[in-house]
């Protein structure tokens, strides 16, 4: 009698990989509550940030020449601003707002706002900032 030598078998189980799957769907479902909130936080950060920078800009701007920047781009131009920052809510450079000089028939920047939609996590509306 011929005995025959078995290989062992190298892989995996349909039953093991749906065991570890299951666990990194789970370890997912409880991650996932936790980092969501932390982007949305994020955004606001950043879009908070833009906004005093770029009013900064605007500041120095009027006090370096006396009037204010009749488009965005006068900041990047002048040099107060490398580029114009992407509102981080809106994903785009082209959604700010700006407020007018009201005094002037000229269209003067005297501030500017997010264009983004909806409401921060403090209830507040983004636009308003």
């Amino acid at each position: 009698m011929q005995h025959r030598q078995t290989l062992p078998s190298s892989g995996f189980t349909l039953i093991e990989l749906l065991v570890v799957l299951t666990i990194v769907a789970l370890l997912l479902t409880l991650a996932a509550p936790q980092f969501l909130p932390n982007v949305k936080r994020a955004k606001e950060s950043v879009l908070k940030e833009d906004l005093v920078t770029m009013r900064d800009a605007i500041d120095k701007f009027y006090a370096d020449k006396g009037i204010f920047p009749t488009e965005l781009g006068d900041l990047v131009t002048g040099k107060y601003l490398r580029k114009i920052p992407v509102d981080p809510i809106t994903e785009s450079d082209e959604t700010w707002v700006p407020t007018l000089l009201e005094q002037s028939d000229s269209k003067e920047i005297v501030d500017l706002h997010s264009g983004a939609l909806g409401k921060a996590r403090d209830g507040s509306l983004l636009s308003t900032w």
